[in-house]
């Protein structure tokens, strides 16, 4: 994993309202990424959106999704369309003294990238254990490993890992002067 060469950005990666909390940062990236694995997938079918939620999981620099094989994401997927990516966590709640300033501390990632299918058994299965022993460590030498009729079954895809931006917000309220003597609470709730 080469996390400390920052990922890739071109004007539809990169944040500019709030570009002070965006970065390229790999190791923040993918401590989203192993901590979530539950990322939306989005994409255009037939002119149209698509965005589905999907487990996503990370081996090296590379993202991996599974799907039913000849299913609608399958089929998708092997035409190797431009896909979006996104994680995102709410840590806090920022209460604030005034409505406008009620925010929330969270981590963000946006990723773009194309999908390859995955046709070595070894890399497939290789996959697979990486995410059942990122659930419950040392948990692939407890299961029986896919089987052939189970690998046709299902669709591997990766992605590598090289255009995305992640952002991220910390810290307390950012209150007016004047609204400091209001007699309201503000703060931190746990999310």
């Amino acid at each position: 994993m080469n996390t400390s060469s920052p990922m890739s950005q071109c004007p539809r990666s990169t944040v500019l309202r709030t570009a002070k909390r965006a970065s390229g940062n790999r190791e923040q990236a993918y401590g989203l990424i192993d901590r979530l694995k539950t990322g939306h997938v989005a994409f255009i079918e037939n002119g149209e959106p698509r965005n589905i939620p999907l487990t996503l999981w990370r081996v090296g620099d590379e993202l991996f999704v599974h799907s039913l094989n000849g299913g609608r994401l399958s089929k998708t997927f092997d035409q190797q369309p431009l896909l979006c990516i996104s994680f995102a966590q709410t840590n806090e709640w920022v209460m604030a003294k005034s409505a406008y300033h009620h925010s929330a501390n969270y981590e963000s990632l946006v990723l773009f990238g194309r999908p390859q299918r995955v046709t070595d058994d070894e890399e497939f299965d290789q996959a697979f254990k990486v995410i059942i022993n990122q659930i419950a460590e040392n948990r692939w030498d407890e299961v029986r490993p896919p089987n052939n009729k189970e690998r046709k079954a299902t669709a591997l895809f990766k992605m590598q890992i090289e255009e995305g931006s992640f952002k991220s917000r910390t810290g307390e309220p950012n209150d007016e002067p004047e609204d400091l003597d209001l007699p309201v609470w503000h703060g931190l709730i746990k999310a």
